[in-house]
C-alpha cells in the first residue's frame, strides 16, 4: 500500500508514529501547490492530511483513481468533499483532538501583548531597561466571539486572573453564556464596546465570513487588543489595518491567515513591518504542540493499519 504524509511542515511526523509496517509511505514537509496534487498523488491509495492544510475536493477526488484512504487530524475538516470521497467508495477517518492546545496559545498571546513581554525583551538586548507599563489581566474587559470549546476553556483561564468575561455568539443564550464562564453580550458591538480584548473564537462559514469588520473595530475602546486564534476569514483584514492606524494604541495578535504557510510578499508581513510589535504574528500555532502531534500521527498511523487489516476506522 502505498501512502502520502502530506504537510508537515515541521518535519516531524517521521518520529511522532510507527509508519514501518504500514507499507510505502512518503511524507511531504513542503507544501503541494495545489496545481500539483493531482498530477503527484495519482499513485497513493492513502493520503494523510494535517487538517485543512491541503484542500481535497470532489475535483482531486476523482483525479486520484487509486485512492481508498483519506486520514485527516482532527475529528473535522472542512477542506474534504466527503460526500464526493464516499460516493467514490472512498473512506474517510479523522483522529482525536486536545482540547486544550489553542486555548493556552490564547492565554498566551493576550499576556504577552498586554505586557508587551517582546518589546520590553528587545529593549533589554539593545542595552535599555523599562519601557512604559503594560497592561493586568486582573479587571480587564474581555469579550470572546464564540464561546465553544475553547471560548469557555479561555474564559475560565482569563477569569482565573481575574478578568471580567463576557460573550456572543449568533446563537449564545444568556443560559449558555453563565455557563460558560461569561456575561450575556446581546449582540458583536456591544461586545465590542465593552472588551479591553476581543477574542475571535467562532466556526468559519458563510454566515461568519467577515464577521468582525469596521463596525467591530470602531466600537472597540481605545487600546483594545484583538486576538485571532480561529480562523483567519472571520476578520476583516483591511478593517483591522485601518483601526490599528486610527488608534495608535491598538494592539492585535493574529495566529490564522488566509494563506498559510504565509507568502513572503503577504499584506500580513508587510503589516508587521509597518506597525511593529503592536501587531503580532505567530505562525497558526494553536494546535502545535508535541502532545497534540504525538496523537495526531499516531491515531493517523493507527487508521491507516486498521483500514490495511480490514478492522473497522473511525470515519467522519
Amino acid at each position: 500500500m502505498r501512502i502520502a504524509v502530506l504537510d508537515d511542515w515541521a518535519g516531524v511526523a517521521r518520529d511522532m508514529a510507527d509508519w514501518d509496517a504500514l507499507g510505502e509511505v512518503e511524507i511531504f514537509t513542503d507544501p503541494i501547490p495545489a496545481a500539483d496534487l493531482a498530477r503527484r498523488l495519482p499513485p497513493f491509495e492513502a493520503v494523510c492530511l494535517m487538517r485543512e492544510r491541503t484542500p481535497f475536493p470532489a475535483t482531486l477526488i476523482d483525479a486520484l483513481p487509486k485512492l481508498r484512504l483519506i486520514v485527516t487530524t482532527g475529528a473535522r475538516n472542512l477542506s474534504i468533499d466527503v460526500e464526493a470521497a464516499r460516493a467514490r467508495g472512498i473512506v474517510v477517518s479523522g483522529t482525536r483532538s486536545r482540547k486544550t492546545s489553542t486555548s493556552e496559545l490564547t492565554l498566551a498571546l493576550i499576556l504577552h501583548q498586554s505586557r508587551r513581554i517582546g518589546e520590553e525583551s528587545a529593549r533589554l538586548v539593545a542595552g535599555g531597561f523599562q519601557g512604559p507599563p503594560g497592561r493586568d489581566l486582573a479587571d480587564l474587559r474581555v469579550g470572546l466571539v464564540g464561546l465553544g470549546n475553547v471560548g469557555s476553556q479561555v474564559a475560565r483561564l482569563t477569569g482565573a486572573f481575574g478578568s471580567e468575561v463576557a460573550a456572543w455568539s449568533p446563537h449564545l443564550t444568556e443560559a449558555r453564556a453563565a455557563e460558560g464562564g461569561a456575561a450575556f453580550a446581546p449582540d458583536l458591538t456591544a461586545l465590542a464596546a465593552r472588551s479591553d480584548v476581543l477574542s475571535l473564537h467562532m466556526v468559519l462559514s458563510k454566515t461568519t465570513r467577515g464577521l468582525v469588520g469596521a463596525r467591530t473595530f470602531s466600537a472597540l475602546p481605545p487600546g483594545a487588543l484583538v486576538v485571532n486564534t480561529s480562523r483567519a476569514g472571520l476578520l476583516d483584514r483591511t478593517a483591522l489595518f485601518d483601526w490599528l492606524d486610527r488608534d495608535p494604541a491598538a494592539r492585535a495578535a493574529i495566529d490564522v491567515f488566509e494563506d498559510e504557510p504565509l507568502p513572503t510578499d503577504d499584506p500580513w508581513r508587510g503589516a508587521q513591518r509597518r506597525f511593529g510589535p503592536r501587531l503580532l504574528l505567530t505562525p497558526h500555532l494553536g494546535y502545535v504542540t508535541k502532545a497534540t502531534w504525538q496523537l495526531f500521527y499516531a491515531e493517523t498511523a493507527e487508521a491507516v493499519a486498521a483500514f490495511r487489516t480490514g478492522r473497522p476506522v473511525r470515519t467522519l
